[in-house]
C-alpha cells in the first residue's frame, strides 16, 4: 500500500480488532490495516455484537504513537473525516447527504451507514497504540439497531468492500500525512474540530445523550478543546465525554 501502510486481507476472522491487538502484542510497529470478508465475533461500541456476514466492509487500523494519548478520542474525528471523504469519492452525487454523527458514526439522510470503534492499548515498552475498528454497511443493513440504518448499495449499486476500502485507505493516508506535517498540536486539533463540525449532523439541534452517568437532554452546540460534546441545558453548558446520541423525533 501507499505511504508506508500495510494490508492484511482475510476471508474470515473472529474480529479484525482482536487481530490488530494480536499483531500489536507480536511487536507490530503500526500503520497496519486488517480487513476481513466476514467476522464471527465482530463488536461495536459498549460491547454490542456486530453482525458481520460477507458483503459489508470490516476493517481495523493499528497505529502506534499516532498522537498523545490524551488526544486519542479526537483521532476518531480524523478517521471520521476520512470515511466522509471515501463516501464522497464513491458516490459523489450524494456528498451533500453524507454527514458525521457524534461521536463516531457516518449518516446518510439521518440513517447510520458506518460506525467506528476506538480502542487504546500499550505496547510492552509502554508506547501508546490506537486501534480503530470500522464497519460500513454496503450490501445489507444489520437488524435490530437502535438507529435507522442505510447501506451504500442504495447510493451506488455496484459498490463493494474492496472499492470502498481503497478509497478509505487513500483518504486516511492523506489526512494522516497532513496531520503529521502540522507541528503545532493545538492548531491541528482546532482545524480538525472545525472541519468535523462543518460536516456534522444536528449541530444546534435538540438531542438526548445517554452516557453511563445517566440521560442528558439539551442542545448540541459544539465540541470543546478536548473534543468533548458541548450540551447546552437549562443549567448551563455541560461537557459529555461519551454516550449514545439521539435526535428529537428519531
Amino acid at each position: 500500500m501507499e505511504r508506508g501502510f500495510r494490508l492484511v486481507a482475510r476471508d474470515e476472522t473472529g474480529s479484525t480488532n482482536d487481530d490488530a491487538v494480536a499483531a500489536l502484542a507480536g511487536g507490530d510497529t503500526g500503520r497496519l490495516w486488517i480487513t476481513a470478508r466476514s467476522q464471527a465475533s465482530g463488536r461495536g461500541r459498549h460491547g454490542r455484537s456486530w453482525a458481520s456476514p460477507p458483503g459489508n466492509l470490516y476493517a481495523s487500523l493499528l497505529l502506534v504513537e499516532p498522537c498523545e494519548q490524551r488526544h486519542a478520542a479526537q483521532f476518531g474525528y480524523l478517521i471520521g473525516l476520512a470515511l466522509h471523504d471515501a463516501f464522497c469519492a464513491i458516490a459523489p452525487g450524494y456528498a451533500g447527504r453524507v454527514r458525521l454523527k457524534w461521536p463516531n458514526d457516518v449518516l446518510v439522510d439521518r440513517a447510520k451507514i458506518a460506525g467506528l470503534l476506538l480502542e487504546g492499548h500499550h505496547t510492552r515498552g509502554g508506547r501508546f497504540a490506537l486501534i480503530a475498528g470500522i464497519g460500513v454497511n454496503i450490501a445489507f443493513t444489520p437488524a435490530d439497531t437502535p438507529y435507522p440504518a442505510a447501506k451504500l448499495a442504495d447510493l451506488r449499486a455496484d459498490a463493494d468492500p474492496e472499492g470502498l476500502f481503497e478509497a478509505l485507505s487513500r483518504a486516511f493516508a492523506l489526512r494522516f500525512e497532513a496531520w503529521n506535517e502540522t507541528t503545532d498540536d493545538q492548531v491541528a486539533l482546532g482545524a480538525l474540530r472545525e472541519e468535523w463540525l462543518s460536516r456534522a449532523y444536528g449541530l444546534d439541534a435538540e438531542v438526548t445523550i445517554r452516557p453511563p452517568s445517566g440521560e442528558r437532554r439539551g442542545r448540541f452546540v459544539g465540541l470543546d478543546g478536548e473534543g468533548r460534546l458541548l450540551l447546552a441545558t437549562e443549567w448551563g453548558v455541560e461537557t459529555i465525554d461519551a454516550g449514545d446520541l439521539f435526535f428529537a423525533g428519531a
